[in-house]
């Protein structure tokens, strides 16, 4: 058994050691919401925050984040009112969906530790999360309108 702390909770898996923290969010929490894209660390789908940083899921160990604070996708906003989501929907940056969870939680990293990037600062900081629709522009103008608000 392995506690953790999940969007404010605490909980306990019962999940091997090396079990990656993206299944025991999926399987064993039942927390959808952040994906599996590659499983090796590639696509960025997985991306949740642990004490307040993105790391890939897929390759962060359960027990490793033992005693950490984590955050996946529904622990950002649970009413979807985040400045990120809203600004999702405005920009109509989905189109598959798929990647939207790594992308928004990505981005919410950069607005905590710079609240109004440059385009270019942008950029650089979401090339970890592939988009295979190639919404990039719209990721972008997204992320733009959700630093205007904060």
């Amino acid at each position: 058994m392995i506690k953790l702390k999940v969007n404010g909770k605490s909980v306990t898996v019962a999940a091997e050691p090396e079990t990656p923290l993206l299944w025991a969010i999926r399987d064993h929490l039942q927390l959808t919401g952040t994906k599996y894209g590659c499983g090796a660390g590639l696509c960025g789908a997985c991306f949740v925050h642990v004490d307040g940083k993105a790391v890939k899921s897929c390759q962060t160990t359960v027990s490793r984040v033992a005693g950490s604070d984590i955050t996946t996708i529904e622990g950002l906003s649970p009413d979807s009112s985040h400045p990120l989501q809203k600004a999702w929907i405005a920009e109509q940056v989905p189109q598959c969906g798929y990647c939207q969870s790594g992308q928004i939680m990505k981005a919410a990293e950069l607005l905590e530790k710079n609240p109004n990037p440059s385009r270019e600062q942008i950029v650089k900081h979401m090339n970890d999360v592939i988009c295979r629709c190639g919404t990039y522009t719209r990721i972008v103008s997204a992320i733009q309108r959700a630093a205007a608000e904060v």
